[in-house]
């Protein structure tokens, strides 16, 4: 039996959230698997995505975004109502803004989540390939 390799990308930096939003560009989410934990400050998203790290385009893998130290969420132009909804990720980027950072999950027709947090720390876990 071969050993699945699942992927762990943690990025603490401009670079690493770079490579966490190539990864995910493009990445389907479900509105009702977007989750922020308040208590814990932790902002989760489950996305399922195309494997561009290891050059297997057509694999599609589940994976867990996680966002940590995250103070307050603000969301635009998503229908929060609708679980079903999904939304095509298209990238990540950040804004530092005096002493916070703004992280922004850009999202097809204009939608987007700025999580606002006082440090990067973004952890991109694969949890499982999708059977098609």
């Amino acid at each position: 039996m071969q050993k699945k390799y699942l992927a762990q990308i943690i990025a603490t930096d401009n670079e690493g959230l770079q490579m966490v939003s190539a990864c995910s560009a493009g990445a389907n989410v479900r509105v009702g698997d977007i989750k922020y934990l308040a208590s814990n400050k932790v902002f989760l998203l489950s996305i399922e995505r195309s494997k561009i790290e290891a050059d297997q385009k057509n694999k599609k893998i589940k994976s867990i975004c996680r966002f940590d130290f995250v103070d307050k969420v603000k969301s635009k132009n998503i229908d929060q109502k609708n679980a079903e909804l999904i939304l095509e990720l298209i990238a990540i980027d950040y804004m530092k803004n005096k002493k916070d950072y703004e992280i922004n999950l850009i999202f097809k027709n204009n939608a987007h989540i700025t999580l606002t947090t006082e440090t990067i720390e973004v952890r991109l876990e694969d949890q499982s390939e999708t059977k098609k």
